[in-house]
């Protein structure tokens, strides 16, 4: 028999107990409870507007998915063609992979990369919901990898797009793709830069291409190609388009307000106008050796080069100049340029704050339509012509490290390091520490400008070199045959 002692025991226990198990939870959990119920809504909204688009591609082609190396931002091809041939029946051949895409318009327009469906024989689209269209291309825009894509039918969810420009760092990014044929895959993390350029490298075409992009350490991977980047709120802040490596977390995508401006016009023309200058550019920022040679002024973008008969060539503008602002806005790097440019009216006069010298002026230059095929214009200007081994020697540029290693004065000009014996530079005289102050007429600030003033020069014509050495100047046509 319990006693009266024990009794109260027993119910002191008991109601503890009860005590313990109706009281409230801890904040810091109830907390994790709201966020994790946060991420499971936004998975909820947006993948309904989400799809996964199969591509057939022609024979002999491949997307951007396809090819890459670990370092520069995709998977191996060799990769691709075993994982198809592990869980796809179609021949590798035929078919390339898949990509993602999201819904912008309820009567069938999708938003994608371009590097998703170009060269496509045959586009399939599948909803959330199992329906499967086939798809047609409404229109590309190479510089900024979009492509917009219709399919036959209304009433569609969409997603809605949030400004990239008031996206912040450090925010909640949340990806939903295809990733390696594993449909509707959600993975988070944050915003952990914006503004990322030079991701794509110049001799990939990278020059010509918008980079302005968002960086995410949300996991995506090949197949997330074209699907959206939303916030918190399941808004569009970007659309996922390159990876650095597989599972390293470093990720790319086209800020939202790019992808809208340019798929509005996909979808209404068929193709994207864009505005440019005709220039090749460079931000100080971007290249601390430039930045050594333009004195007087911190920020900006220089003009390296003025293609010929395009819009600038009709302007005051001179090589060497550095663009501080595009009618007011101050501009300091390559993208931030492109990007004032891009939307402007072409025809319509821009004003330009330039530093020349120790000068500031107001320059007006009219865009034009960005060619079709720039690469192929640039070429046809400037052929690769000859190169400084072809000349038997090497250079690098004339910085304070250079020049204390070669005993010589610091100035304008690149510096010669290397002359390959019984090679043309040895036979006409040049040396160990010569400075090349111009090439075929053209300054050479920079190697890079060596290079372009060598472009397409002719051997057998001779190549015209203006040399300082010591405090000697003179000039030296190295010619084929001599």
């Amino acid at each position: 028999m319990v006693t009266n002692m024990n009794s109260r025991a027993f119910h002191s226990f008991w109601l503890s107990l009860v005590l313990a198990t109706s009281a409230p939870a801890s904040p810091n959990l109830d907390l994790a409870h709201k966020l994790n119920e946060a991420f499971v809504e936004v998975a909820e909204k947006v993948s309904p507007s989400v799809v996964v688009i199969t591509v057939t591609q022609k024979p002999g082609t491949a997307t951007f998915d396809s090819i890459a190396d670990s370092e520069d931002g995709v998977t191996p091809r060799e990769f691709w063609r075993k994982f198809h041939q592990q869980f796809e029946d179609t021949p590798m051949e035929k078919l390339v992979g898949q990509g993602s895409g999201v819904i912008i318009r309820s009567n069938g327009f999708i938003l994608t990369n371009r590097h998703v469906v170009e060269d496509a024989e045959k586009i399939q689209v599948r909803l959330r919901d199992g329906r499967t269209f086939e798809a047609t291309v409404q229109g590309v825009d190479k510089n900024s990898d979009v492509a917009v894509l219709k399919i036959e039918t209304k009433g569609l969810p969409v997603a809605k797009f949030a400004s990239s420009a008031k996206t912040r760092v450090g925010e909640f990014a949340i990806a939903i793709g295809a990733p390696f044929s594993l449909d509707y895959s959600v993975t988070f993390g944050h915003v952990s830069a914006k503004g990322r350029s030079n991701i794509v490298p110049a001799y990939s075409g990278g020059s010509m291409l918008d980079q302005d992009f968002i960086q995410t350490d949300a996991n995506i991977n090949p197949g997330n190609s074209g699907g959206p980047l939303v916030n918190i709120d399941g808004e569009i802040i970007g659309i996922n388009t390159l990876i650095r490596g597989l599972r390293t977390g470093i990720g790319f995508a086209i800020p939202s307000d790019l992808a809208r401006e340019v798929s509005e016009q996909l979808i209404t023309a068929g193709k994207f106008t864009r505005s440019w200058l005709g220039l090749s550019i460079l931000g100080l920022k971007e290249d601390s050796e430039e930045r050594q040679l333009v004195k007087g002024v911190d920020n900006g973008v220089l003009v390296r080069g003025i293609v010929p008969n395009g819009p600038s060539a009709r302007s005051e503008l001179r090589v060497g100049d550095v663009i501080t602002k595009v009618d007011g806005q101050r501009v300091a790097s390559s993208q931030e340029l492109r990007n004032q440019v891009r939307g402007k009216k072409i025809g319509r006069p821009v004003t330009l704050e330039v530093f020349r010298g120790d000068k500031t002026l107001h320059i007006s230059v009219s865009p034009g339509e960005y060619p079709e095929a720039p690469t192929a214009v640039v070429a046809r200007l400037k052929p690769r012509g000859v190169q400084a081994a072809d000349l038997g020697l090497e250079i690098q540029w004339l910085n304070a490290d250079t020049a204390k290693k070669f005993s010589v004065k610091l100035t304008d000009g690149v510096i010669v390091t290397q002359v390959t014996p019984g090679g043309l530079a040895e036979k006409e005289g040049i040396k160990l520490g010569d400075i090349i102050t111009a090439a075929n007429q053209e300054r050479t600030f920079s190697p890079a400008q060596f290079r372009d003033a060598l472009r397409g020069a002719d051997l057998k014509k001779g190549v015209l070199l203006e040399i300082a050495s010591g405090e000697t100047r003179r000039t030296e046509t190295l010619k084929a045959g001599e």
